[in-house]
């Protein structure tokens, strides 16, 4: 069902008169004379998907004119009229159904309260939850947060927000939505809730600075990355999950050459991405590969410790920070002594972490770290950016010596729900190590581009097959990529529709 379709029946289920879409911010929806705000939030590109799926094609060519256009569409649900237009700089649709049934002012009372239930979100479970009739809204009080996270766990989403004077809420699929159905929370309810769950040290940490990192396990269901913080009406906290099963190499269908790496005997190989572009499920991924299919001694470095590995062919010893070791740069240099033939890194986050990892890697060890960069080329400089200029040319040398590879990875949403990993891929021969040693990163993406026989592929070229099959929208891509004004022009060569200069006005 298109989601315009899904938009006019929830209109027409809530009696509303108008449904406003502004790209970046909250969807609204018009209950008579009142505006209520909803807790969905539609990127740039998802708000041009839905233009594509349901305006003529002679009207999308207007997009981004500054005077805007609207076209009638036909729902399931009834006749409507779509506007697009621009508001403070934002694309914005207003969907105005032809509403029948109850007269405007029942429906007016119907939204007195302000609470209607929440937009499709594409899962059967989720939907059912959230659609809740108004007298239902704030009736529940959560009695452990264990319940909510099996809310998480069965809804398939992957984060859990809880805030002092808010209902709870959670991310599916790269959107927020609250659990209307459950009362706000209380700053002392919410505080003891999380404490009840949480390590003693972590609540003297929190009384301390504010802030504290603790993980957590729900037996038989997953554990959870837990993050603790104050906010402007007290306590608050999000809840990643992290699932019990580790996925395997197969199941993530990680390319070979990254599968590849973990029969290194020695180097640096490092996952990048940003935050939540899933780094810590393929290390676990290649960690659990080399558990199975070698015989050595595995150290992982994590803060906190996520996915749980148990001993199979290696002895895998995890380690904690602030629980087994001070520090990540403690813990890294200490590996050094524990006879380990694997080292992971959960975060290499400042220049000593850094240094001994390269050193690590040198000294025969195989090493894996993640940054938070967004290409094979920037995570480079990003390392011998970290040092200060006398030590730079002493770390190109050693970093061309040390580092095997790049992964670049995001997550990218699909045109059928859910979200799919792409990686751009950097391995470091001969060739590509003196490129780095004599400072000449900027051609790191072009060598790419020439040893695709080698495994290596650039992101625009990973990401082309998913837009070609249909997997994934052109704008969904075009925006998430770097290089922009490359997959434009291998969009045009293989005649895919997208319409480049309306989505560079857009994005200005």
């Amino acid at each position: 069902m298109a989601y315009i379709d899904q938009v006019v029946k929830y209109m027409t289920d809530n009696k509303a008169s108008a449904f406003i879409i502004p790209a970046g911010r909250n969807v609204t929806l018009q209950v008579g004379d009142r505006t209520v705000p909803q807790s969905q939030v539609l990127s740039l590109e998802q708000v041009l998907a839905v233009i594509r799926e349901s305006a003529p094609p002679a009207m999308q060519s207007k997009i981004g004119q500054p005077e805007g256009f609207e076209y009638p569409y036909q729902s399931a649900s009834g006749p409507c009229l779509v506007r697009v237009r621009q508001n403070d700089g934002a694309l914005e649709l207003v969907i105005l159904p032809q509403v029948t049934g109850p007269s405007s002012a029942g429906a007016q009372a119907a939204g007195a309260q302000g609470q209607v239930s929440a937009p499709p979100t594409g899962n059967a479970l989720a939907d059912k939850m959230l659609n809740v009739p108004n007298d239902r809204v704030g009736t529940l009080k959560v009695q452990s947060l264990d319940e909510l996270f099996r809310i998480l766990f069965e809804t398939d989403a992957s984060d859990l927000h809880c805030e002092a004077t808010e209902h709870p809420v959670f991310r599916l699929h790269g959107t927020l939505y609250k659990l209307r159905e459950y009362e706000r929370w209380s700053h002392e309810w919410l505080k003891k809730l999380i404490w009840d769950i949480a390590p003693d040290r972590n609540k003297e940490e929190w009384e301390e600075c504010k802030d504290t990192d603790f993980a957590y396990e729900v037996p038989g269901m997953a554990r959870f990355r837990c993050n603790v913080y104050s906010v402007r009406h007290g306590v608050g906290a999000t809840f990643r999950l992290i699932p019990s099963k580790i996925a395997t190499v197969d199941e993530l269908h990680l390319p070979k050459p990254m599968v590849d790496l973990c029969h290194l005997s020695k180097g640096l190989v490092l996952v990048t991405g940003p935050t939540g572009s899933g780094k810590s499920t393929t290390l676990a991924a290649l960690v659990d590969h080399c558990n199975k299919t070698r015989l050595d001694h595995i150290i992982t470095i994590e803060d906190p410790i996520e996915f749980v590995h148990e001993n199979i062919n290696c002895l895998v010893s995890q380690r904690e920070v602030s629980v087994h070791t001070d520090s990540f740069k403690k813990a890294l240099r200490a590996a050094l002594r524990e006879d380990p033939d694997i080292v992971l890194v959960g975060e290499m986050r400042d220049l000593e972490t850094i240094a001994i990892a390269i050193e690590t890697a040198e000294t025969g060890h195989l090493v894996f770290g993640t940054l938070h960069t967004s290409s094979a080329a920037t995570s480079v400089d990003r390392i011998v950016d970290q040092f200060p200029p006398e030590q730079q040319e002493q770390i190109r040398t050693m970093l061309s010596e040390s580092l095997k590879a790049v992964i670049s990875q995001m997550l990218l949403r699909k045109k059928t729900g859910g979200r799919i990993a792409v990686w751009e891929i950097l391995l470091v021969p001969p060739a590509i190590a003196n490129l780095i040693r004599e400072r000449k990163t900027f051609q790191l993406t072009s060598m790419m581009q020439v040893n695709k026989a080698m495994g290596m592929i650039t992101m625009n070229d990973a990401v082309l097959p998913l837009v070609k099959d249909g997997i994934v929208d052109p704008m969904e891509a075009y925006t998430k990529v770097i290089d922009k004004n490359g997959l434009a022009i291998a969009f045009a060569k293989e005649g895919i529709d997208f319409k480049l200069p309306t989505a560079e006005h857009m994005l200005k």
